[in-house]
């Protein structure tokens, strides 16, 4: 995990208005507001390293509620077309998401389907495989 962190902060991406990283407070927030625990990974990303932008791929936040990385908003609407109810996106990609279950194992839902046979483990072999693999 650590070494993923350092090269995404390696990569981070200059940018007019940069990315803030969490309180720990604002997470707890953000699991009361949607009913769901956050597997541990999903923790350890949104409080160390979701201030990072690399890349065209753009995994969720809970700083900033304005955002449209904000996690609340963005499993609202996953929910709304379809996600299933127990699955949390951490990155979406049109109406498609990259999901975690509660065990943090990730999954790609796409066109409105859970495909079982694209998963990783863990959301860092996600961000080692898929995030850093496109930029």
């Amino acid at each position: 995990m650590n070494e993923l962190i350092e090269r995404l902060q390696e990569l981070n991406q200059t940018v007019p208005v940069p990315l803030e990283l969490p309180e720990y407070d604002q997470l707890v927030q953000a699991e009361e507001q949607l009913l769901i625990g956050f597997p541990r990974e999903l923790k350890e990303f949104l409080l160390y390293a979701s201030d990072v932008i690399v890349g065209r791929i753009e995994p969720v936040t809970v700083s900033d509620p304005s955002s449209h990385t904000y996690l609340p908003e963005v499993a609202s609407y996953a929910w709304s077309i379809g996600l299933p109810r127990d699955l949390l996106p951490i990155c979406q990609v049109g109406d498609d998401f990259y999901c975690i279950d509660q065990e943090g194992r990730v999954y790609l839902w796409q066109d409105g389907y859970l495909d079982e046979e694209t998963t990783w483990e863990s959301f860092w072999e996600w961000v080692d495989n898929v995030w850093l693999a496109h930029c």
